[in-house]
C-alpha cells in the first residue's frame, strides 16, 4: 500500500488590500501625536498616550472619572459605552459640547488633533460628581 501526500491550496478573498497598513500607521502616528498633545494640555505627561491600558487611565484622571472604569474597558459592549461617555466628558473637561465628545469617540484622529493643537483649554475634571462648571472665560460678561 503506498501513501499519498495531499496539498491543499486555500485562496483566501478576505485579505486586507495593500494600502490599509500604511494609512492604518498613520492614522495610528496622527492619533498619538494628539492625544501626546490633549495628555501635555491637561497637566499629564505626554508619553502617557503611547502606553497602552495606562492612557485610558491618565484620560479617566483628566476627566474626573473613578479609576475603576477602568475594568469596564473590558467588558464587551459596556467599553463601547464607557468610552463615548468618556469622550464627551473630556469635551466637557475642554470647554467642548456633548456633539464635540461625540466627534471625539468617534473621528478621533480629527477631534483629538483640533483638541489638541485648537484654543481650547483645560478647565478641570467635567465628570467628577459634585464638580462646579468650569468658570467664565476671562472678559466674559455675566448677569
Amino acid at each position: 500500500m503506498l501513501a499519498q501526500t495531499v496539498t491543499y491550496e486555500f485562496e483566501s478573498s478576505g485579505s486586507l488590500p495593500g494600502w490599509f497598513w500604511p494609512v492604518y500607521i498613520v492614522l495610528v502616528a496622527v492619533l498619538i501625536v494628539a492625544m501626546w498633545k490633549v495628555f501635555t494640555k491637561a497637566g499629564k505627561p505626554g508619553w502617557a498616550a503611547i502606553v497602552p491600558i495606562y492612557n485610558v487611565i491618565v484620560m479617566l484622571e483628566i476627566v474626573g472619572r473613578p479609576i475603576w472604569w477602568i475594568v469596564l474597558m473590558f467588558i464587551p459592549f459596556v467599553n463601547f459605552v464607557v468610552w463615548i461617555i468618556i469622550a464627551v466628558d473630556l469635551a466637557k473637561s475642554f470647554g467642548r459640547s456633548a456633539g464635540y465628545g461625540v466627534g471625539l469617540a468617534f473621528l478621533p484622529f480629527i477631534f483629538y488633533l483640533m483638541l489638541g493643537y485648537g484654543p481650547a483649554t483645560y478647565q478641570g475634571p467635567a465628570g467628577a460628581v459634585g464638580s462646579a462648571p468650569p468658570p467664565p472665560p476671562p472678559g466674559s460678561m455675566t448677569a
